[in-house]
């Protein structure tokens, strides 16, 4: 038989067993998710209780878990394209629930910064094998919506971070909530290792290319450059922004911690999920009569959501300014979907996992290691710009606790930083409009 009359490949074990996988892998992200954004829920204690600035809070929330979480991507996704990488994947759960907890006994800036880099050594080992292994379980067909269910990982995460963090931080205190949703994380890896079957390789194990062959593979795919930086740019607003999307509640609108995290958490949490699971269910459908959804898609959404979230950070009036936010959560959301399954459909079955890493190198680089700390800068510069303009300073209002036109200026600051930030989301559009040229060419899968 040819390889033209081979039968489609229609999945892996029963579609029960498929489900259930499915499910245990959005686990392991929504698991992944709660221990990577729960400090920007919780932040505002942790400033205060060592003193930190707006920049300082970000390096926590981005190069503290970027750097390692991006260099080890890569070389974790070679071994997985080797070795079980259920196994990995278990084992990398654990590290990063253990480390998790280990926040909770920070002494200081310093420890509870190198406590984050731990949480990225071990979340590192998570979504390029998770990312393969439903790529072996699934038909392509279904990939799409596979991989937005598994991205669901991330508005969920950050709903029950937000909830459970808040929460917990609010009658407890925050050092609780790191090692409550922590710990947890430790049994689940033992489930998934123990229920979760290895899936056999789409491809046969010597088929396997070096890296520098799957790297030069993918340089010839102008079509995930464009997805790769597009994604990036749109990590870099949501990462950035979203960190302190909480202290915006706080600071602007006037809320507690635990009824802004909540806010936060569970409204634009759902419709979060809803944008990412909406965009992966009409990319497989319409795929067939537009194949280019995959690119525009995402571009609409980001059109979308632009206008919406900068509307919603000028009204006065929080219950004005939800129906904004919501839509602006939903819309920016519909690239997540597609940027898997772009990056799984350009490459051959062997080469998933690396490109996998390789995006996600490029996403939590731009996106994750300077998202953050750039929003928190810029959110400082333009609170000094207005306490300078009111004769105050940041050291003057440091030993005025309290005061309003210290708190003024300090609110200001982020605003105008959140808004400025959103606008990345029209670049990011750009280029997933860009790959729409070649990503009928490129497609393999």
């Amino acid at each position: 038989m040819t390889d033209a009359a081979a039968p489609a490949f229609q999945g892996y074990g029963t579609k029960n067993y498929r489900a259930y996988v499915l499910g245990a892998l959005l686990v392991v992200y929504t698991f992944n998710f709660i221990d990577r954004v729960v400090v920007g829920i919780i932040q505002e204690p942790i400033k205060q209780e060592f003193g930190l600035s707006d920049f300082q809070l970000g390096l926590l929330g981005g190069p503290a878990f970027a750097v390692l979480y991006t260099l080890l991507g890569i070389p974790v996704a070679r071994f997985a394209e080797r070795h079980n990488r259920m196994t990995i994947l278990a084992v990398c759960l654990g590290i990063w629930s253990a480390m998790t907890a280990a926040c909770g006994f920070a002494v200081n800036y310093a420890t509870l910064f190198a406590a984050r880099v731990g949480v990225s050594i071990g979340e590192a080992g998570c979504t390029p094998p998770a990312n393969s292994v439903i790529s072996d379980y699934f038909p392509s067909d279904r990939r799409a919506s596979a991989l937005s269910i598994y991205a669901l990982g991330i508005p969920i995460g950050s709903m029950i971070a937000a909830v459970g963090g808040g929460w917990i931080a609010t009658e407890v205190g925050w050092r609780e909530a790191f090692i409550w949703l922590g710990v947890p994380g430790l049994l689940l890896a033992i489930i998934v290792k123990l229920t979760v079957k290895e899936p056999p390789r789409s491809a046969p194990k010597g088929d396997t290319p070096s890296f520098f062959a799957a790297l030069g593979a993918l340089t010839k795919k102008a079509t995930f450059w464009h997805v790769a930086f597009g994604s990036a740019l749109a990590s870099f607003v949501g990462y950035g922004v979203g960190q302190y999307l909480t202290s915006f509640m706080i600071r602007t609108h006037g809320f507690s911690l635990f009824e802004g995290a909540t806010l936060v958490g569970v409204v634009l949490g759902l419709c979060a999920a809803i944008g990412t699971f909406t965009s992966g269910f009409l990319a497989d459908r319409i795929a067939k009569r537009h194949p280019n959804a995959l690119a525009w898609l995402p571009a609409l959404g980001f059109a979308v959501a632009t206008p919406f979230y900068i509307l919603a950070f000028v009204l006065p009036n929080i219950w004005l300014a939800m129906p904004a936010l919501m839509i602006g959560a939903v819309t920016h959301y519909f690239y997540l979907g597609p940027m898997y399954a772009v990056t799984q459909g350009v490459v051959a079955a062997r080469m998933r996992a690396t490109a996998v890493a390789v995006l996600l190198f490029i996403v939590n680089l731009i996106g994750y290691g300077m998202g953050p700390p750039v929003i928190g800068a810029l959110s400082d510069f333009l609170a000094n710009g207005q306490l300078a303009a009111a004769g105050l300073s940041t050291e003057l209002c440091a030993a005025r606790s309290g005061d309003a036109q210290c708190a003024a200026g300090v609110e200001a600051g982020l605003r105008y930083a959140m808004m400025i930030g959103v606008l990345g989301y029209l670049w990011a559009g750009l280029h997933f409009l860009i790959s729409a040229r070649t990503l009928r060419r490129d497609w393999v899968a």
